[in-house]
């Protein structure tokens, strides 16, 4: 990274911020690994995004097209990269030496609660295994990668043009992995291979010559025995990794011979390069909601809420946020700092409740009749002294023995703590918590007045001990003010995008925050909203993250006709393919398996003729749907009726987020 006067300064200057970051994001319960903090200029910024956050990628053209684009991003449409993180133990962070202090205090903070992202959410732990002792060493990863592919270019017997072709092919499908699997390295059966090899080496002994070989022995047969195939159809599932299915079976083809022939080690090695890649890099795409959303929420705790933005700095980072979470489109920024301010809201709401229905006389029923909402919203203001915390209150705190860290402030009183800058030093978890409760924020005011009889009735049902307390104030001096964040991290855990979609966008959500879907009209040519329902908003964002928003590819049958052919089918979700741009990739599967390749899928056609009826009758056109099977050679492309039998396993029926037509499209 760069070394010069001016990055040195910045380094000096943020030692601090970077150290109290880390202990404020411990102290509000995070758990992030370890981060190194590095200072680039624009330049070394622009090639560290090129490259996915790292110092070091395998030689391709790729990076280069990305290193251009952003350079033109930033050039001609005023993009800026605040934060640049990547998924390692320890984690590498990079901070644009031109950003404001204001700027560089809100990369930190956003980045610590990515690192606690990171260690703890079990989709990346598919890759290093659950446990955190086990490091994901990514950067030495993809440094062994780059590597292994320059020896592959520097080997004179292999043209440079062949190594990136190969790369490209590899890279049309990438996304082909199985994203909800432990990430296995390799998958080949050995003992398939010494049985192979047994038989070939059988027909070695018996000194045939290979006319004779080829005259006694079916063509087939002897070409299955050099292949990975037996000659029955396999697999005997639908198998979802295709690249390490193309690793273990395929070939390449030989357009001299017009056959196929086993693939060059370094030809395989490219796709475990690839594929180990994939599999490192899916998990933030499969998280990019939760994960955003995450850091966003724990970076305006820090920095608004927590004066990390001192006075002076406050309005630039303000700025800051207003233009992360304002950004056009689907904002997993905003979406996923909104999903995660509801969970919390609704969780806190949901101890309320549970405390408030244990009070005597108080019944799901009259709930509404007993109970003044806008009186326990007060009771449950922090007490002063959380609140708002000064040198000469310090006595006070000692009455709140859970929510003090009785360290922390004896050195407060020593005269070693700066409270004006950092109150929350001598605060523990449970009161930072009561400080931060978000049912008291202003722009919270609504949540408890928005409990429903369906609300009380539910938790109703779970109260078992009548009358705890006596007193609606006894009652809510029970409530449990960690209830809220500690929801958050058990969901931080345990959820992908799909699910924490799933399971928390709800109705309220979506009329809190003006969600709706839009669909294109065939019979007037423009674009209409057409639901506020929840149900409708969750299919239309679902369908968006299922396998990164992209077909779900799988392979069906290696030896489609008994000839070797590979068959893959298009799980179908109501969302037809891009025809041409699927066969331009079926052309670069074929140069993976070296033989004839099939894509199963579903057609979705409107005739000029069901427009115009439909336009008449002011509605939208029903289209038809049929199965097809597009068939490639290495030459042209043949597309036939897809019988029946096999429509039906294209055709995806599980709820996996990969669900039927009619179930999910709105």
């Amino acid at each position: 990274m760069t070394t010069n006067y001016e990055a040195q300064r910045i380094a000096d200057e943020l030692e601090e911020p970077v150290r109290e970051a880390n202990e404020l994001a411990r102290k509000l319960g995070l758990e992030p690994y370890p981060v190194n903090y590095w200072i680039v200029d624009n330049d070394e910024m622009n090639q560290l995004i090129a490259y996915d956050g790292f110092q070091e990628r395998y030689p391709h053209w790729r990076w280069g097209m990305k290193f251009d684009r952003q350079q033109k991003t930033n050039q001609f449409i005023g993009g800026k990269a605040f934060e640049l993180v990547n998924n390692d133990d320890p984690s590498n962070a990079f901070l644009q030496e031109s950003n404001t202090l204001a700027d560089q205090k809100a990369v930190i903070t956003h980045v610590e609660a990515h690192a606690d992202f990171f260690a703890n959410n079990r989709w990346f732990g598919l890759f290093t295994g659950d446990d955190r002792a086990t490091s994901p060493e990514a950067a030495a990863m993809l440094a062994r990668h780059a590597k292994a592919i320059e020896v592959a270019i520097a080997d004179p017997d292999i043209e440079r043009s062949d190594v990136e072709r190969w790369i490209d092919n590899v890279l049309c499908i990438e996304d082909a992995i199985d994203q909800h699997a432990p990430f296995v390295r390799q998958r080949i059966r050995e003992d398939d291979d010494e049985e192979r090899a047994d038989v070939l080496n059988a027909l070695d002994g018996l000194g045939l010559s290979e006319t004779v070989k080829h005259e006694v022995f079916d063509e087939e047969w002897l070409e299955g025995q050099r292949d990975d195939e037996t000659a029955e159809s396999f697999p005997e599932h639908p198998d979802s990794d295709l690249l390490a299915f193309l690793r273990e079976h395929g070939k390449q083809y030989d357009a001299d011979t017009e056959r196929a022939r086993e693939m060059e080690p370094w030809q395989r090695e490219v796709l475990d390069v690839l594929r180990t890649e994939a599999y490192y890099f899916a998990p933030q795409r499969m998280t990019k909601v939760m994960n955003e959303g995450w850091a966003a929420y724990w970076e305006s705790m820090m920095m608004g809420e927590e004066g990390f933005a001192d006075a002076t700095e406050f309005i630039d980072y303000a700025d800051h946020q207003a233009r992360v979470l304002g950004s056009p489109g689907l904002n997993p920024y905003k979406l996923g700092k909104e999903l995660w301010e509801h969970i919390e809201n609704a969780q806190n709401r949901r101890e309320v409740i549970d405390k408030l229905l244990r009070v005597e006389g108080v019944t799901w029923r009259n709930f509404h009749d007993t109970v003044d909402i806008e009186r326990v919203r007060e009771l449950l203001e922090p007490h002063t002294p959380l609140g708002e915390i000064t040198l000469d209150r310090l006595d006070e705190l000692e009455a709140f023995e859970g929510a003090v860290d009785t360290d922390a402030l004896t050195r407060a009183r020593a005269g070693e703590i700066d409270l004006d800058r950092y109150p929350w030093k001598v605060l523990s978890y449970e009161g930072l918590a009561e400080r931060h409760y978000s049912l008291v924020k202003p722009q919270n005011r609504g949540v408890l007045h928005r409990i429903t009889q369906q609300d009380l009735e539910q938790a109703g049902r779970y109260v078992f001990d009548d009358a705890l307390y006596a007193t609606v104030n006894e009652a809510i001096a029970d409530v449990d003010r960690t209830a809220g964040w500690r929801r958050m991290a058990e969901i931080r855990e345990s959820h992908n995008d799909v699910t924490f979609i799933d399971e928390f966008l709800s109705q309220e959500f979506v009329d809190r925050h003006d969600y709706f879907t839009y669909e294109y009209a065939h019979a007037t040519g423009d674009f209409r909203a057409t639901s506020t329902a929840a149900a409708a908003v969750k299919k239309k964002l679902l369908l968006q993250f299922t396998n990164f928003g992209k077909p779900t590819i799988e392979v069906h049958d290696a030896n489609f006709g008994n000839r070797n052919e590979l068959l893959m089918g298009h799980r179908y979700n109501g969302v037809a393919l891009d025809i041409e741009q699927a066969k331009q990739t079926l052309a670069r599967v074929f140069e993976l398996w070296g033989r004839p390749v099939n894509l199963m899928t579903i057609r979705r056609e409107v005739s000029d003729k069901d427009v115009e009826v439909a336009r008449r009758r002011n509605r939208e056109p029903e289209p038809s749907e049929r199965g097809v099977r597009i068939r490639y050679d290495g030459t042209e492309f043949e597309t036939t009726d897809l019988e029946e039998e096999l429509t039906a396993t294209i055709e995806a029926s599980d709820i996996d987020y990969d669900t039927k037509p009619d179930e999910w499209l709105a």
